[in-house]
């Protein structure tokens, strides 16, 4: 079907014109005199049959009807100058990846570090998607599934990229107002519990070869990234996992007053379908997990 379109030129420079609120502005944007600008815009008013300026000595202004006219055309042109910036250029084809992870691991490891990955990769979009479940429990398939181990799952593939251990944790404020000299002073503080891992403090201060104590007060948490942020709050003590409260650590919103025992706990570990061993951008999501486990 024949389009029916104004003059583009003339197009182009009421659209100058209109954007600046001048033929001055307008003439010295396109390289043309003042007197091009005012024939032009003449040109348009006479296709469309309507004034487009109202004229005022040397000053002009839209009409209401041009102005919304305007408003429709401009982003037009905005697209026609980046449709023209990005002619020739090959399309980056976008791939997206997969990932199901724990919770507590997404929120303080995985996603502060995602911006590096972005920097490498920026054409990957990477899907995240948490739950602790086990990972034959998953219901949908996922290019790399982060679960501890190490283990043994048919049809997948697994690879540790994380180490992690376990020792008391809480914030520099509250370790002020109550030092912890010994592991004895336990009994002063607050210990923080998650409901999944009961056995945390007591093979902890069995490790430690501290009798059984009664502490001043005792806060269990569903899940374990509200255990720690209580404890980055200053509400008590929480056995921190040192990979996930290893930035924490860092910048001093939370303080290890024990420099042992630390417990021994499971790796954290990537596990890949045996379909998409050979897959690049899983490979390189592996290999880039690796390499920040290492840091």
């Amino acid at each position: 079907m024949k389009r029916t379109l104004p003059p583009l030129n003339a197009l182009r420079a009421f659209e100058a014109a209109g954007r600046h609120g001048s033929f001055k502005d307008a003439a010295a944007e396109l390289h043309v005199t003042h007197g091009a600008i005012s024939q032009h815009v003449r040109l348009l008013e006479q296709w469309l049959d309507a004034p487009l300026f109202e004229r005022h000595n040397r000053r002009v202004k839209l009409t209401p009807a041009a102005k919304a006219y305007l408003e429709k055309i401009g982003p037009l042109f905005e697209q026609l100058a980046q449709a023209t910036a990005r002619y020739g250029v090959p399309e980056t084809v976008s791939r997206t990846l997969s990932v199901n992870a724990p919770a507590t691991f997404t929120l303080r490891w995985l996603v502060p570090r995602l911006a590096r990955f972005r920097v490498e990769h920026p054409d990957v979009e990477v899907k995240v998607e948490t739950s602790n479940g086990p990972l034959e429990s998953l219901q949908e398939n996922h290019d790399i599934v982060i679960r501890g181990g190490p283990d043994t799952f048919y049809g997948y593939s697994m690879r540790p990229f994380l180490s992690e251990e376990r020792l008391p944790v809480c914030s520099p404020a509250l370790l002020r107002q109550l030092p912890l000299r010994s592991p004895g002073d336990l009994r002063q503080h607050t210990l923080l519990h998650t409901s999944s891992l009961p056995r945390l403090w007591p093979d902890w201060l069995a490790s430690a070869q501290v009798a059984p104590l009664r502490p001043a007060a005792a806060l269990t948490f569903d899940h374990f990234y509200l255990t720690l942020q209580a404890a980055i709050d200053g509400i008590g003590v929480a056995m921190g996992p040192t990979a996930l409260v290893a930035d924490d650590l860092a910048a001093r919103r939370l303080v290890a007053p024990f420099a042992g025992p630390r417990l021994p706990s499971r790796s954290y570990c990537s596990y890949v379908p045996d379909e998409k061993l050979d897959d690049e951008l899983v490979g390189l999501f592996r290999s880039w997990l690796e390499r920040e486990g290492m840091c």
